[in-house]
């Protein structure tokens, strides 16, 4: 559980790290956006559909890693916002497609840009070796979270 010059650090002491600066990046980069009452789970849902377009109820809540029940109250919830519409899908018409609205895209769009701009200055700061190794840590931790 150590660190080793040859190893580097343990998993275990490596752990609290990651998820405490992963953590804390993620609420400073929250911060830059503008005032919305968006939480976490709404905020990823409507970034992923203006991403990748319309989406199931399903679909959704399996990348959320919700509960369908769950996710129809996201979605009820951002419908009533005006940020998404649900319709049928025309190749099953037992099926929803949930939809960003022009409002939900230009309100992730605006976030977007605002975190974008504070996390631009903040990597303009680093040296070519600190971004490159920024880099490498953003690769490893997406495949993290994908798997």
């Amino acid at each position: 559980m150590s660190d080793s010059p040859d190893t580097g650090p343990s998993a275990d002491s490596l752990a609290s790290e990651v998820q405490a600066a992963v953590a804390r990046m993620y609420r400073r980069a929250r911060s830059e956006m503008p005032d919305n009452e968006l939480g976490e789970t709404p905020l990823s849902v409507l970034s992923h559909l203006v991403k990748h377009g319309p989406q199931s109820l399903r679909s959704l809540s399996e990348r959320e890693r919700v509960t369908p029940p769950a996710m129809s109250q996201v979605v009820n919830a951002l419908q009533a916002s005006g940020l998404v519409t649900r319709s049928p899908d025309p190749g099953d018409g037992r099926r929803v497609l949930v939809a960003a609205t022009g409002a939900g895209a230009s309100l992730w769009i605006d976030g977007r840009r605002a975190r974008d701009a504070w996390m631009n200055a903040r990597l303009a700061e680093l040296s070519a070796d600190q971004r490159r190794a920024v880099s490498e840590a953003a690769r490893i931790l997406r495949a993290m979270a994908d798997s």
